[in-house]
């Protein structure tokens, strides 16, 4: 039960973790948010990052063996990437339509998840 949790509360800082370091790039559309300047891009985004905290930091807390978590280090640090990597394509796809998910991605994508097989294995 501590690894689904572990692994739905990264999804979810992985989710503001996107928001917050890509979404400015898309919000930059709207017409209000268009006219601030790098310093308030930044605070915004800091500010969104700072809910990314909140789900991370729990998330490996919960997960790691040490706190009597399923996983050890590694294992969080791989598990957590590929989370990036799949909220980011998803984001991608959706927000940014001009994007396109080509084979040679799809190939890197693969090798990320077999890391995953990797790190488990023993």
């Amino acid at each position: 039960m501590k690894g689904f949790f572990t692994i739905l509360l990264l999804i979810i800082s992985n989710t503001f973790m996107t928001l917050a370091w890509y979404g400015h790039l898309k919000f930059g559309e709207w017409k209000w948010f268009s006219k601030l300047g790098l310093i308030s891009i930044v605070l915004i985004s800091w500010g969104i990052a700072l809910f990314e905290y909140m789900f991370q930091v729990p998330a490996n807390r919960i997960g790691f063996r040490d706190y009597g978590g399923p996983f050890n280090l590694i294992q969080l640090k791989v598990i957590q990437e590929v989370i990036t990597l799949v909220v980011f394509v998803i984001f991608t796809l959706i927000v940014f339509k001009t994007e396109t998910f080509k084979l040679n991605h799809f190939l890197a994508f693969i090798f990320i998840v077999l890391a995953v097989y990797f790190v488990f294995k023993d």
